[in-house]
């Protein structure tokens, strides 16, 4: 599950390279939502992890600032959503077919051309 909080903020850190202040001053600029135990712990999950991992990329790879990076991840979270919604509507429309396609099945009448029909007696 990529999504279950599983590493304290150190751990984390050591995960992606990064110091722990990094990781909460992305926190503070919206760039990631780590969990919280009730004890107020941070807790990051594995997609929390990949995420990280992507901000470092965009940060000294391609060289982009925070104000980049948040336009990178907000763009990169509506193509998710995007392809959510659509994979639901591709589900939906392949059970909408389905269903059609067996209602033609009960209202098929073989067609038997006249010449081929019984005599009909008088």
């Amino acid at each position: 599950m990529p999504d279950r909080p599983r590493y304290m903020i150190s751990i984390a850190a050591e995960l992606v390279g990064m110091h722990p202040q990094t990781l909460r001053l992305y926190e503070a600029k919206g760039l990631v939502w780590p969990a919280r135990t009730p004890g107020g712990t941070r807790l990051y999950s594995d997609a929390d992890i990949e995420r990280l991992r992507l901000i470092q990329r965009l940060t000294t790879e391609l060289g982009l600032n925070l104000a980049g990076v948040e336009q990178v991840l907000r763009l990169e979270d509506e193509l998710n959503r995007l392809q959510t919604r659509m994979a639901r509507l591709e589900r939906e429309l392949r059970a909408e077919i389905a269903s059609v396609h067996r209602s033609y099945k009960r209202e098929l009448v073989l067609y038997r051309p006249a010449s081929q029909h019984p005599a009909r007696r008088a």
